[in-house]
């Protein structure tokens, strides 16, 4: 970190999601976007001439050594996450890893010993559990009495499954990249729920899998010991339900898990709902930003929210449903 408070970040992939952080992460002021990788230079350039960003490097090995960067944002496919965030820690380097965090719980143990041992801050980009309206639903979750059901939906037909059906096979469908729709939406739904109560007792997942192996869409429920969740999740069909946390007392409604525009709060029995919804000053991605240099200035070794903790119960989650539908990818091997 440099002396004016400022963290230099290297960017390793130059998708859209590469694009909306830095678009977020520049309305902090400590932000800096000082470094990208990407596998082309031509890309890697164009890249970097949009966001101003004085370094370019085709090498992951090259930045982590190049001395450029204090922390490192990874939106590689999933398969790349562990081995990137591992070579980073190595260097000192503070991780920012897009959601999931690794292929599967032993890559995540691994990643998490790697940030203890060369004492930097690992978090998860789960962006909508570090935004103002989900902790507005932690605020308020007392006011709905003993809770008793937890239903998410995240269901939205992607435009890679149109190529799909015309057999070319991208990356969203790919096992080898360790990929497919509960990876990719169907976390959404799991990591709030993870947030707000824990790791389930019992899970039973269903699903569709696709030709390359890869699911298409699926539903899971969770048992917990006086209280259940159900999630569906898609890449293959849409829907347009809301998520609801259910208690004996009253209910509370999301919009939508992935990006939570309105929270609002109904006692039972009442006509009209109460809308708790804030205002967003920020864009949605500055919140997941802001936190994660807030935990490093604060010399912090984990988020409160998106914690290590959190994110380990969730790739126990996510793997006991892969088993469940029979999606292995060649990183569990």
């Amino acid at each position: 970190m440099e002396k004016t408070g400022i963290i230099r970040f290297g960017i390793v992939g130059t998708n859209f999601i590469s694009d909306w952080v830095i678009t977020g992460g520049s309305q902090d002021t400590r932000f800096r976007a000082a470094a990208v990788c990407s596998r082309s230079e031509e890309t890697g350039k164009t890249f970097a001439d949009k966001h101003h960003i004085p370094h370019i490097f085709t090498s992951p090995e090259e930045m982590a050594a190049s001395g450029t960067i204090d922390a490192v944002y990874i939106a590689s496919p999933n398969a790349l996450h562990c081995p990137l965030s591992l070579l980073f820690m190595k260097y000192g380097i503070h991780v920012l890893c897009e959601k999931p965090l690794a292929s599967n719980l032993h890559e995540a143990d691994a990643m998490m010993r790697a940030a203890r041992k060369h004492k930097v801050v690992l978090m998860e980009a789960m962006k909508p559990t570090l935004t103002p309206n989900f902790k507005q639903v932690i605020k308020n979750l007392p006011r709905i009495g003993k809770v008793r059901n937890y239903f998410s939906s995240y269901c939205q037909y992607s435009s890679r499954y149109d190529k799909f059906k015309e057999g070319i096979i991208l990356n969203a469908f790919r096992p080898e990249l360790s990929n497919g729709a509960l990876m990719d939406i169907g976390v959404y739904t799991i990591y709030p729920m993870v947030v707000l109560f824990g790791k389930p007792n019992r899970i039973q997942a269903s699903g569709v899998l696709l030709s390359t192996g890869a699911d298409g869409c699926g539903s899971v429920i969770f048992e917990y010991e006086d209280m259940r969740a159900e999630i569906i999740y898609s890449k293959i069909a849409d829907s347009y339900l809301p998520t609801e946390i259910q208690g004996e007392e009253g209910t509370l409604t999301l919009d939508r898990i992935n990006t939570i525009s309105t929270v609002s709060y109904r006692a039972r029995g009442s006509e009209a709902p109460e809308d708790l919804s804030l205002i967003r000053d920020k864009d949605e991605y500055y919140y997941e930003v802001a936190a994660f240099i807030d935990t490093i200035v604060n010399d912090e070794r984990e988020s409160a929210i998106n914690s290590l903790t959190n994110s380990r119960i969730v790739m126990e989650v996510l793997d006991e449903i892969r088993r469940q539908l029979g999606v292995v990818y060649p990183a569990d091997l």
